[in-house]
């Protein structure tokens, strides 16, 4: 392979340096302003970017307030249960779209085909609702348990796997169930892994739904949270959050931007390895 000139080389690390610090920055003026004192907030003007006296008051006020903790558990619970059932989903839709003879394959691929396209929000909403669906969890988790393309990576991929392994194991008189849980799915932990982080991230990230669908506000996922009280400025009392004493609203704010950004933060590094394996081989022979 030919070296790059010094030149290119100092590029590449010029704008790989502009674009950390773009990204670094503003995170870091995000944790030092849920970390400083009202007082140092109002003298640097609403956001902080080193703070002398730095202290963990909005964190023990979101953490106290059940508004922000039951918004939380509403979060992991989506994220959790949305993230097994779409993965379920996807791996026997695709498993099953991927052998070669199948009742009705083309049919299927076809109806598959279809869901890269949205319905559209009103007939949507109106399906939501028809199924009872409304204030519930479920509507916040089932509309999403289908990606279209998360299922043509996974399908690629189960395609590419030695078909004389499976056809063995089923000479040997394994269903194929079996071969799907034994055979298939240990063959494919990068791309599972991989196809589960993108609808973790999904319906962690998730608000939408849950302000089209949801009007309880007990359950509220702590996005919507965000975009309530963050995003669009609203102020955050310490009745609202149900709290006796609350820290600086804008520290609360920020501490709540910290706390909806850490835990996707935190899977990622387990399953990095995974991307280039389960990401590029099923994207290339799709």
């Amino acid at each position: 392979m030919e070296k790059p000139s010094p030149a290119l080389s100092a590029l590449k690390t010029i704008v790989i340096l502009a674009v950390s610090i773009s990204i670094l920055v503003p995170m870091l003026v995000v944790v030092s302003t849920s970390l400083a004192s009202d007082s140092e907030i109002r003298e640097a003007g609403g956001y902080v970017l080193f703070p002398t006296d730095p202290t963990l008051e909005a964190y023990r006020t979101i953490f106290a307030s059940p508004l922000i903790f039951r918004a939380l558990g509403v979060s992991v619970l989506v994220t959790v249960a949305g993230t097994l059932i779409a993965l379920f989903v996807t791996i026997t839709m695709a498993y099953a779209l991927s052998r070669p003879v199948l009742f009705g394959k083309p049919m299927l691929l076809g109806i598959v085909l279809t869901m890269f396209f949205s319905p559209g929000l009103i007939p949507l909403y109106l399906m939501i609702k028809e199924l009872h669906l409304l204030d519930s969890l479920w509507s916040l988790i089932l509309p999403t348990a289908f990606a279209a393309f998360n299922f043509i990576v996974m399908r690629s991929f189960f395609m590419a796997l030695p078909q004389e392994l499976l056809e063995a194991a089923r000479i040997d008189g394994a269903s194929d169930f079996r071969i799907l849980w034994q055979i298939v799915m240990p063959l494919s932990k990068a791309v599972i892994a991989v196809i589960g982080l993108f609808y973790a991230v999904a319906y962690w990230n998730s608000f939408f739904n849950a302000m089209l669908y949801i009007n309880d506000q007990e359950l509220w996922p702590i996005q919507l949270i965000l975009r309530s009280y963050v995003i669009q400025g609203t102020s955050m009392t310490a009745d609202q959050l149900g709290v006796q004493q609350s820290a600086a609203p804008q520290s609360i704010k920020m501490a709540v931007v910290v706390v909806a950004l850490v835990p996707i933060l935190l899977i990622y590094p387990f399953l990095q390895k995974y991307f280039s394996k389960g990401v590029i081989t099923g994207a290339v022979k799709g």
